[in-house]
């Protein structure tokens, strides 16, 4: 049976290890003026390696923050993404640099414009509904652990 159930999950296409990362990320609330974020938080290279890989529904609330050891021109792509996301890439004090819509599936780059110390990912749109673009400011960032 278990030989079953591991069979049944290698041809899915997803690991363990990735598996248990994804359900086991940090939350930490976030807001965009009026709206609340709950932010997972990929601080660690296995974390921001896996990302949204193989989910396939998110809460319009929800999201991931990729937290980077270092402020540079980072870029995401979607390969095993299963979502649309939009991408947010953000300064050391948490400004809106750029955002990038990504779509599912592609290893497309999409980078930050400037230097970034964060990225946030959402759902597909969620920024542009909201009205939410360059300059903007998410508050919470001071309340994110350092990237390991």
């Amino acid at each position: 049976m278990l030989f079953r159930i591991l069979l049944l999950v290698a041809l899915l296409g997803f690991t363990t290890v990735g598996w248990a990362q994804q359900a086991q990320l940090p939350l930490l609330e976030l807001l965009a003026g009026m709206h609340r974020i709950e932010a997972e938080i990929a601080a660690t290279s296995e974390s921001r390696q896996i990302g949204m890989m193989k989910r396939t529904v998110m809460p319009s609330q929800r999201g991931m923050l990729f937290v980077f050891p270092e402020i540079a021109k980072h870029c995401m792509w979607m390969r095993n993404t299963l979502l649309p996301l939009s991408v947010a890439f953000l300064d050391e004090k948490g400004r809106i640099i750029n955002i990038e819509d990504m779509q599912p599936q592609t290893e497309t780059n999409h980078c930050a414009l400037q230097p970034a110390r964060y990225a946030l990912e959402m759902n597909l749109g969620w920024f542009k509904n909201r009205g939410l673009g360059a300059g903007f400011a998410i508050a919470g960032i001071d309340k994110v652990p350092s990237a390991r």
